[in-house]
């Protein structure tokens, strides 16, 4: 680690709990390489203490931080501004100080993308499948409007929130179209789906033989589909695996997490974040 001095500026990340958060592995290595005077630091918050840290935060002279849960919407009323990525989302997950106070944004959304944009897949043209109706399906609605899909649907198994989700876009800015499915229905969905997306917890360490679908759907899909598991651990999913078995082009979740903490990081120190550091610790970290 580079040497702090009185001079060093902080940075951190605020959840409850937050010790299992990866953030402060690839924003150390990355703020290492830079060889710029910031540290990263884990801040555990309970949710009544919530506006107290932001206050103490601006005392001490924080430059910016991370939320995670359960702080991502709570957090929005006790910023001066958000931006209109995190409005629509209705999350912020990083925040930095402004001469007005804080402002927030939801870097999940280019974190998400980061992997996509590179395909040049003619996304105007795409019917993409969410399954899962959650916090994280929402930034990937956001990235999907974003890349120019013009329908997107999301699939989930309790009823009542799937259609509260679908009626949350009324009235947005969302440059889409959102659609909502029973479970039940994905297999007769994904024969016209490009790119299916998992933003379920299913599957995740340590229940690694777990998949959100059978393995006979990816059978049904287009031979040039993509499947995208959110999930970082295991690498791959059981769910990218069964896809990967029937040719289809396969996206992790390491590289959404690296991209969102690159996003971050960029604002903060405004420099170019180094993705490939960001990574490779996070790989030795989880892996090794």
């Amino acid at each position: 680690m580079s040497i702090l001095t009185g001079k060093t500026q902080l940075l951190g990340i605020i959840g409850d709990p937050v010790e299992h958060s990866l953030s402060p592995v690839m924003q150390n290595a990355a703020i290492q390489h830079l060889g710029v005077d910031y540290i990263y630091i884990p801040f555990p918050v309970k949710p009544e203490n919530l506006a107290i840290a932001l206050d103490g935060f601006a005392n001490i002279g924080v430059m910016g931080f991370n939320a995670t849960i359960p702080h991502k919407q709570a957090i929005i009323p006790l910023l001066s501004e958000i931006t209109t990525t995190a409005q629509l989302v209705g999350a912020v997950n990083t925040v930095w100080r402004t001469e007005t106070g804080w402002k927030g944004t939801n870097t999940d959304v280019m974190g998400f993308l980061a992997p996509l944009k590179p395909l040049k897949r003619p996304w105007n043209t795409l019917k993409p499948i969410i399954l899962g109706n959650g916090g994280a399906a929402r930034a990937v609605v956001v990235g999907l409007a974003e890349l120019g899909c013009p329908e997107i649907a999301v699939l989930g198994r309790d009823q009542g929130k799937l259609e509260e989700f679908k009626q949350s876009w009324h009235n947005s800015d969302l440059k889409a179209s959102v659609t909502v499915h029973s479970w039940d229905e994905l297999s007769g969905l994904v024969s016209e789906s490009q790119l299916i997306v998992n933003s379920t917890p299913i599957g995740m360490f340590p229940h690694t033989d777990n998949s959100p679908v059978d393995s006979h759907i990816w059978g049904k899909c287009p031979e040039n589909a993509i499947a995208y598991d959110l999930i970082y651990n295991p690498s791959p999913t059981q769910f990218l695996k069964d896809a990967q078995q029937q040719g289809l082009k396969i996206v992790d979740g390491l590289d959404m997490l690296v991209y969102q903490g690159a996003a971050a990081l960029e604002i903060w120190v405004e420099k170019s974040a180094p993705g490939e550091v960001m990574s490779q610790a996070l790989k030795q970290y989880l892996f090794t």
